[in-house]
């Protein structure tokens, strides 16, 4: 994993469903310090509205390239209509292609269930915390990216 303390993570989290989002970003934010050894200097952490106000702010910041990996967490809870099928998927499309065109990885930390028990048990209680495994999987991409980067191929 990473060790050097230059590493720039930007935390992109949605204000609503606030209690279950700041049990995200906890487990995030202790599996980046712990773990990937990053500094608390290093990570920006930015609050948006709501999960359908994240791919903006993350096409910002991936275009500005100033951070090695951003980290998306929110929480999308199933209601009674369609709406929770269109915002999800519109997330996750959106996310993976500026991801794609920037190059910068982009982990997707946002829950997406039927009903709040669910969300609380993935903001790490009884199924782990998806702000940990959206943390570890940054980390990886980080170096997974560095490592190619480092790699000359031959024709």
């Amino acid at each position: 994993m990473i060790t050097k303390n230059e590493t720039k993570i930007a935390i992109i989290i949605s204000r609503f469903n606030y209690s279950i989002n700041t049990n995200l970003l906890n487990g995030a934010l202790d599996t980046l310090q712990r773990i990937g050894k990053i500094t608390l200097k290093n990570i920006s952490i930015i609050y948006v509205p709501g999960a359908y106000e994240i791919p903006t702010i993350s096409n910002i910041i991936a275009n500005k390239k100033q951070h090695h990996a951003i980290i998306t967490l929110g929480t999308i809870i199933k209601g009674k209509t369609s709406h929770y099928s269109y915002i999800s998927n519109t997330i996750i499309s959106e996310l993976l292609k500026i991801s794609i065109k920037t190059n910068i990885p982009i982990s997707l930390g946002i829950i997406t269930a039927n009903n709040i028990e669910q969300a609380v048990e993935r903001s790490g209680l009884k199924l782990g915390n998806k702000g940990i495994e959206s943390a570890l999987a940054a980390l990886e991409m980080i170096d997974v990216i560095k490592n190619i980067k480092k790699q000359h191929y031959s024709k």
